[in-house]
């Protein structure tokens, strides 16, 4: 477990390696991004499925996690440039200048935008359950009126009720997770900074990035995998398979029988096909 400030904000990290190191072991190197209201903790199983050729990196974003933001926290936006930059920070303090990227719904949009603002350090990446949709300002209106509902009443009782993970979770999955799985993203969006929730959630929903996010897709220069769950009600394959119809360097996979957690609804087939793409180990 490891600390570092990045732009005033503690950022948690954690290296996941072969010899189960603390520190990085030498190999190339995976980031992975978790998604909104999460944190790291749900790519763990995939980083340790990874670590014999990649030393995988993860950390909690500025508001998630275990990166909360401090009781005066520094002005800054919750654009998703802010979350971009913020990589940029963090690999540029941990000395790593070329990374491969693994990121998961709005940390897919994230790391879309840090892909073009720094191509130069990103030898391959994989955006998972990401895509492109239309602006409906009535629809995003009320999503935004009634997530804001969601994250202003968050009670931590809610974690010892019983059953309320398997309710949590019910809109996110195909195949079921175990309960200590459950749990813990239950947990995460507890813990989860109300002013980074709220900012974030307006920000990856919203009219700017219906206008904007077709064009980052389009000027894509690395070579991308985006992964899509066949169910996956949040971000649905066809908005996934719309985003990678719109540059050459994308390829587009759908996972059978899952929906927006992939990697973990079915970790054997979303292994082959993410091993199948990233490069090969030295």
């Amino acid at each position: 477990m490891a600390f570092i400030s990045i732009r005033g904000v503690e950022h948690y990290y954690e290296w996941i390696t072969a010899d189960n190191s603390a520190q990085r072991g030498g190999k190339p190197v995976i980031v992975f991004l978790h998604g909104w209201a999460g944190s790291a903790r749900y790519w763990e199983s995939t980083a340790r499925a990874l670590a014999g050729d990649f030393d995988c990196l993860l950390y909690d974003m500025r508001g998630f996690g275990r990166s909360p933001l401090p009781q005066q926290p520094p002005e800054s936006s919750y654009e998703l440039e802010t979350y971009a930059e913020d990589l940029a920070e963090l690999l540029e303090a941990l000395n790593l200048s070329r990374v491969c990227i693994n990121a998961h719904s709005t940390g897919a949009s994230i790391a879309t935008l840090f892909l073009n603002l720094y191509p130069e350090k990103v030898e391959k990446a994989i955006l998972t359950c990401s895509g492109i949709f239309e602006y409906d300002e009535k629809a995003f209106t009320t999503f935004h009126k009634f997530g804001g509902y969601v994250v202003k009443f968050r009670p931590a009782w809610l974690a010892s009720i019983p059953f309320a993970d398997r309710v949590f979770m019910a809109r996110f999955l195909h195949r079921a997770l175990p309960s200590d799985a459950r749990k813990a993203f239950l947990l995460d969006f507890l813990m989860a900074d109300e002013a980074a929730a709220i900012g974030t959630m307006v920000t990856a929903v919203s009219k700017r990035a219906a206008v904007e996010m077709p064009a980052e897709f389009a000027r894509l220069s690395v070579p991308t995998l985006l992964v899509a769950g066949e169910f996956d009600r949040i971000i649905p394959a066809v908005m996934g398979k719309q985003a990678a119809s719109l540059s050459k360097k994308v390829e587009f996979v759908i996972i059978p029988n899952t929906a927006h957690f992939p990697m973990l609804e079915d970790a054997a087939t979303y292994l082959q096909r993410i091993r199948d793409f990233l490069p090969a180990a030295a």
